[in-house]
């Protein structure tokens, strides 16, 4: 059995072997029974994925507006944008403790908070790497008492990251990506630069980024977009949504068309909750994009 195939394998048993701790979880017989925490107000989109992939929802009465993934999360009351964040949205929640990873705002909204000794928690763990998002699954699985299921997640995780970065050998020239997030306002892009997570998420896949800035984000004016020339365009669910998927419509983006993503037929729809930060997923959504960039085989 070949290298790549041994490393399938064992995605597929750890993939089987996260599916049988949530069957086990749900007659006792995997961790200990989750202590309830009270009413938890989760501010991190991040946070929020890991804990209802540990199976720790219960006790999560509200999200910021940036959580959006799993899909049932959506059915969860609000408080808003985690750096424009309400006081009074928050408050209305009746939170017993607030859940943050240290970057949320505006600061008087936080000292008001403060002021009102709501306990908030932050994981420490570092978590912009794959090492550092395993611990910070760890971490929280050890306050959720959901340590195996955290261990699971973590073998999952680090099996699929594997397979993609083996699998990213054989391309021999980076395909040049751009990202174009939100889609179009006022004829300016909000794309995604090489100092974002996305932009490592695409070099493990075996791309690179089309744009470089000191930020994660950058406005670009159409001619900009026209002169980067990508060889593929990922258009995160909004924007491509907006635009219905099609080529018509995707046609009348202005300085799109000219590019050679457009003329190869090689923009697809991304979703944004996938790139932009790292958590249990990644290793899948690494693999997902390599698909999507590689899937004519151009850049073999």
């Amino acid at each position: 059995m070949k290298t790549n195939q041994i490393r399938i394998f064992f995605c597929i048993i750890s993939s089987v072997a996260l599916m049988w701790s949530s069957a086990c979880s749900r007659f006792g017989n995997e961790d200990k029974k989750q202590d309830h925490k009270g009413r938890i107000v989760c501010i991190s989109k991040q946070y929020s994925e890991i804990i209802y992939a540990l199976g720790a929802q219960e006790d999560i009465v509200a999200v910021d507006v940036s959580s959006t993934y799993p899909p049932e999360i959506k059915k969860l009351p609000t408080v808003g944008y985690h750096r424009a964040l309400s006081a009074e949205a928050i408050l209305a929640m009746k939170p017993t403790l607030i859940l943050q990873d240290n970057n949320i705002g505006p600061e008087h909204v936080v000292k008001q908070l403060t002021d009102l000794k709501i306990p908030m928690k932050i994981f420490r763990s570092y978590q912009n790497t794959i090492a550092g998002t395993d611990s910070l699954i760890r971490e929280m699985g050890a306050w959720f008492h959901r340590e195996k299921r955290a261990d699971s997640l973590c073998m999952k995780l680090d099996c699929e990251m594997k397979n993609a970065l083996e699998q990213a050998k054989q391309y021999k020239k980076p395909v040049k990506v751009l990202i174009i997030h939100f889609g179009q306002a006022s004829n300016i892009y909000l794309v995604m630069t090489r100092k974002s997570t996305a932009a490592r998420m695409i070099e493990w896949a075996g791309g690179t980024m089309a744009v470089d800035d000191e930020k994660g984000m950058k406005q670009l004016s159409p001619e900009i977009v026209a002169a980067a020339n990508p060889d593929v365009i990922l258009l995160t669910d909004f924007g491509y949504d907006r635009l219905g998927g099609s080529p018509e419509k995707i046609r009348e983006l202005p300085g799109v068309a000219s590019t050679r993503a457009f003329r190869d037929h090689r923009i697809f729809r991304i979703e944004e909750h996938d790139v932009v930060y790292p958590g249990p997923r990644t290793g899948a959504n690494v693999l997902l994009i390599q698909k999507l960039i590689h899937q004519d085989g151009q850049s073999r």
